[in-house]
């Protein structure tokens, strides 16, 4: 991962520059429902850390409640939520959750948990308590650094991969960092978002 200085200036200069962007992001969440603007999400960090990962609300309010109607009444939905917990087609998702996913808009607050030391700009995918409960001895290693806003997962297909294969990226990037892999990991960052190739 990126040392804590440049994650601190790089951070500093991508909110002051995309500031704006995120006021209009945040005008436009409220104004579709009256719901909360961020969806802070449990997850666990460096060394097992919890913290809580902050994300523009890209789902309904009673996004719950929508998710077990579909899985009550929908034996495809169920078989493919049951294989990873995603969705292709979400109703828990608004119209305008899929456009800020898809343009990754929605995770623009999670700067705030870089400069807070939650997380990296570069690292590995945060997962769930639920995922690190089930994980094999091995893959505990992906929480050796800090997680990151981005990584080798996001760059090499996003949520087109499956667990096991992002699991492996993880562990790739923990067994083979270097500055030079984070910069071109944020390079390639601007063309995958630029395409929203596998963002759903």
């Amino acid at each position: 991962m990126l040392t804590t200085a440049m994650n601190i200036v790089v951070t500093l200069a991508l909110l002051l520059f995309l500031l704006p962007v995120m006021i209009l992001v945040a005008v436009a969440v409220y104004a579709q429902d009256g719901g909360p603007i961020l969806f802070a999400h449990r997850r666990i960090g460096w060394n097992g850390r919890v913290f809580h990962c902050l994300k523009f609300r890209s789902m309904a309010v009673d996004a719950e409640q929508r998710l077990a109607n579909l899985l009550a009444v929908d034996p495809a939905a169920r078989a493919e939520w049951a294989l990873d917990h995603k969705l292709r087609r979400d109703p828990r998702v608004t119209p305008l959750g899929v456009f800020l996913r898809k343009s990754s808009l929605d995770e623009l607050p999670q700067l705030f948990n870089v400069l807070r030391g939650d997380m990296s700009l570069v690292g590995p995918r945060p997962p769930l308590a639920e995922e690190v409960a089930l994980y094999a001895a091995d893959d505990s290693r992906r929480m050796l650094v800090k997680p990151g806003m981005t990584g080798l997962w996001q760059v090499s297909g996003r949520s087109d991969l499956s667990w096991d294969e992002s699991v492996r990226l993880d562990l790739r990037y923990v067994d083979n960092w270097s500055m030079t892999l984070d910069l071109l990991i944020l390079w390639k960052t601007v063309r995958a978002v630029a395409y929203g190739a596998g963002a759903y």
